[in-house]
């Protein structure tokens, strides 16, 4: 199993341990590292590697965010990075307490990235006729992405588990 970080994180793979598929062969990306993980299985088809599952946990969703909102993440971060990235954090726990977690250097780039990222269902179906099982997994009081548009989305192509009181970490509590 190959795990992507989320956006300014690492070795969060733990709490998530209860939902992943462990094979060799499963790919896994939180957040923002669910497009890494998207793109790392195209990668992997065109080596002509095998892969079955593809896993997203909470994956950045803010394509239905207007341009409005995306600059003021941009221009908050880099006003006040530490700032910005602890109020990130303690959001994504919400409507739980924060609990502790490793955190990784990142870039006003990758959080770019994050932000104007698009899903393309074409490409998503391209997965799923090449054999891929793609899985979503989404918290209901998520207060990071757009968790209705999200669900709407990947139900077209994906076994979508919502968890109705989990937060953007999946946790209850």
């Amino acid at each position: 199993m190959k795990f992507y970080s989320g956006f300014s994180l690492k070795n969060e793979q733990h709490i998530f341990k209860e939902y992943t598929n462990f094979s060799e062969y499963s790919v896994c990306g939180f957040s923002y590292g669910a497009i890494k993980a998207f793109r790392h299985v195209k990668e992997q088809l065109e080596l002509k590697k095998r892969v079955d599952t593809l896993q997203l946990f909470s994956p950045a969703f803010f394509q239905t965010k207007d341009d409005k909102f995306k600059k003021i993440q941009l221009m908050a971060y880099r006003k006040n990075r530490d700032l910005y990235l602890s109020e990130f954090i303690k959001s994504c726990f919400l409507p739980y307490l924060k609990k502790s977690i490793e955190r990784e250097e990142n870039s006003v780039e990758e959080l770019e990235e994050l932000l104007y990222f698009n899903w393309n269902m074409d490409e998503l179906n391209n997965l799923v006729k090449k054999g891929i099982k793609i899985e979503v997994y989404l918290g209901g009081e998520d207060k990071i992405i757009d968790v209705e548009s999200a669900r709407e989305f990947f139900l077209e192509i994906a076994t979508v588990t919502y968890i109705k009181s989990a937060n953007h970490f999946l946790l209850t509590n």
